[in-house]
């Protein structure tokens, strides 16, 4: 029953900013890292951002001092915070969620970030 729903979203200027949150719509239990990908045209997904529950974070390099990846653990919410975008960063971007107990990874829909003047 767990759902994991991704929201914020859009099309942006570059050089703007866009703030995605993905939350739990059920309860999940043994929660582990929560992170994001994302799948650009004509490239494989990859991830962004990855943060533990404990807070330790990492970056895939291309947007290193752009994008701050943080989480509300009470709430099982984990956002990205994208800054200074470029046309590059065009992507469709899924929230991931593990859980310890048993090991699984639930998924998100996607969310559509539209990087373009």
């Amino acid at each position: 029953q767990v759902q994991l729903v991704e929201s914020g979203g859009g099309l942006v200027q570059p050089g703007g900013s866009l703030r995605l949150s993905c939350a739990a719509s059920g309860s999940i239990f043994s929660s582990g890292d929560m992170g994001w990908y994302r799948r650009a045209p004509g490239k494989q997904r990859e991830l962004v951002a990855a943060i533990t529950r404990r807070g330790s974070t990492n970056y895939a390099d291309s947007v290193k001092g752009r994008f701050t990846i943080s989480r509300d653990n009470a709430k099982n919410t984990v956002y990205l915070q994208m800054n200074s975008l470029k046309p590059e960063d065009t992507a469709v971007y899924y929230c991931a969620a593990d859980t310890i107990v048993p090991p699984y990874r639930y998924w998100g829909q996607g969310t559509q970030v539209t990087v373009s003047s």
